[in-house]
């Protein structure tokens, strides 16, 4: 393989002539261009130039070989030594940062952003919105930005955690707790909590080691992980991360309008041991994305990876026809199940009639979700339509302890969250941007923290109502008279206020 000089690859950055440098090797991807997933624009935009970093962050390094013909690799560069600068990063709180540059020579290493003397400890980390507060200021803007944004007016994201102030406790006395079993069984699976970390894509952006971290954490804490099929790391390489061969793990499943491509991934997932396949059907577009308008940057024609995330938003992305087919009906559970035998569980399910469907179906579960407010805003919280979801599966014969499993996630922020949910009826919760949040300040020991957090409220809620275990958790525990009255008056959460970003018009974001 020849060696080539950067500034023989800078040469090459147009349309009809563009290369690019990933791990060390160069790329001609002139014939590649108009065939990108996630449109031309970005490989425009960094064409001549060393994209690792960009790729690094969105991308499985598996997906060359899956998408790069060999050909196509024309060369290596010249090594060139790591460096070491420090870097007045603008943020928040535009305090000064450490950033590790890493160039070809380096590839097993990631850029990595360390706030320098001004992190707070991670015993400081006292519930899930300190996470969020120390995440805004260590991720870069558009990281966060994406993490964070919502769907439109951000009405159904925070609508997902209000919902559960509408929830009031109904504690009973005079029961013997001085021992709580938190545990249950999720899938088949024995877990320590009846939690799990949801879905969510590109983890790297919140640390170099990304979903494999999430598999050690959720491995040393005894719950599921939900693996995305948009993971910044092979599945291979998350299976690979547990922590012992036993370890559960689900995946999520984005269904293409390739069903070939379709079936690769589910046979993979089924060689990696994957216990659940969690079917994404709230996604037949891609919801209108607000990507936070306060990010001046996102709307720069410089940078980089917001021009990626923008490409998922816009209708024209080829990535589209890749990751969403808006063809996806209930008679294609049928095709699935002669494909596999993992249980088979719809995700994004947002009203009673189609849990009932689900049932009929021979589905094993469902998730109540609307995609952590990110699709259509208005749909309603899935808290509150728990509760009516359950009553239409009991009306229908459905047994819930032993052949269908409902799930539900978005807005979980606190242990008593988790009592809500399950005193409702549902098996389990999972969470999604806390993780993330928690994965970016302090990477796999945070996460780990966030869990222990969570587990520690749970066991308190769970002795203050006198349940000593999961079983004992009745509807009978919870007031819901005004789950679905929008306009009742709640408490003031003032966690979560003031670390919501408000959405702000355009004209507020001028340069002027």
């Amino acid at each position: 393989m020849r060696t080539i000089q950067l500034k023989e690859v800078a040469q090459h950055n147009k349309k009809d002539d563009i290369w690019l440098i990933l791990y060390g090797k160069v790329y001609d991807l002139t014939d590649f261009l108009p065939e990108h997933p996630g449109g031309e624009s970005i490989i425009l935009q960094l064409g001549g130039t060393d994209a690792t970093e960009e790729f690094d962050l969105i991308h499985s390094l598996d997906i060359i070989g899956r998408f790069l013909s060999s050909d196509m690799c024309i060369g290596q560069v010249e090594p060139v030594k790591t460096t070491v600068e420090y870097n007045n990063m603008e943020n928040n709180s535009n305090q000064k940062q450490l950033t590790a540059i890493i160039t070809s020579d380096s590839n097993k290493e990631k850029p990595i952003p360390l706030t320098l003397d001004t992190i707070p400890s991670i015993e400081e980390m006292q519930n899930t919105f300190d996470f969020q507060s120390v995440a805004k200021q260590v991720l870069k803007s558009t990281a966060y930005s994406y993490f964070s944004s919502g769907s439109g007016d951000n009405m159904t994201m925070r609508e997902n955690h209000n919902a559960y102030h509408r929830i009031w406790f109904r504690p009973q006395i005079m029961v013997d707790v001085s021992k709580v079993d938190m545990s249950t069984e999720m899938l088949g699976a024995k877990v320590s909590l009846p939690l799990y970390i949801s879905a969510t894509s590109f983890c790297k952006m919140a640390h170099p080691e990304g979903e494999k971290a999430l598999a050690r954490a959720t491995g040393n804490q005894g719950i599921i992980q939900m693996i995305p099929t948009l993971a910044s790391c092979s599945l291979g390489e998350i299976t690979g991360a547990r922590i012992h061969s036993k370890q559960p793990q689900w995946l999520q499943l984005y269904v293409s309008t390739d069903r070939k491509m379709t079936q690769r991934i589910i046979q993979q997932a089924e060689k990696n041991g994957i216990q659940g396949l969690f079917i994404t059907v709230d996604r037949a577009i891609v919801g209108p994305r607000g990507r936070s308008r306060n990010d001046k940057d996102m709307f720069n024609d410089e940078g980089g990876i917001q021009k990626v995330l923008s490409n998922e938003r816009g209708t024209t992305s080829n990535i589209l026809p890749l990751f969403v087919d808006p063809s996806l009906n209930w008679n294609d559970i049928a095709w699935f199940k002669s494909i596999t035998k993992i249980p088979i569980i719809l995700k994004g399910v947002q009203r009673w009639e189609d849990a009932v469907l689900a049932w009929r179906h021979g589905c094993a579960g469902i998730v109540l979700s609307n995609h952590g407010g990110r699709q259509l805003d208005f749909a309603p919280s899935p808290i509150e339509i728990l509760p009516e979801v359950m009553d239409a599966l009991k009306r229908e014969g459905c047994n819930l302890k032993k052949d269908f499993e409902v799930y539900i996630d978005g807005g979980i922020r606190r242990g008593s969250d988790i009592f809500k949910a399950l005193a409702l009826g549902a098996k389990g919760v999972g969470i999604g941007r806390p993780a993330l949040y928690a994965l970016s300040c302090y990477g796999e020991k945070g996460v780990e923290h966030l869990l222990n957090l969570l587990r520690n409220e749970f066991e308190m809620t769970m002795r203050l109502m006198g349940t000593k275990s999961i079983k004992d958790i009745e509807p009978d525990m919870v007031d819901i008279r005004n789950l679905k009255d929008h306009f009742v008056a709640n408490p003031t959460d003032h966690l979560s206020k003031y670390t919501y970003e408000r959405l702000k018009p355009r004209g507020n974001l001028s340069r002027l």
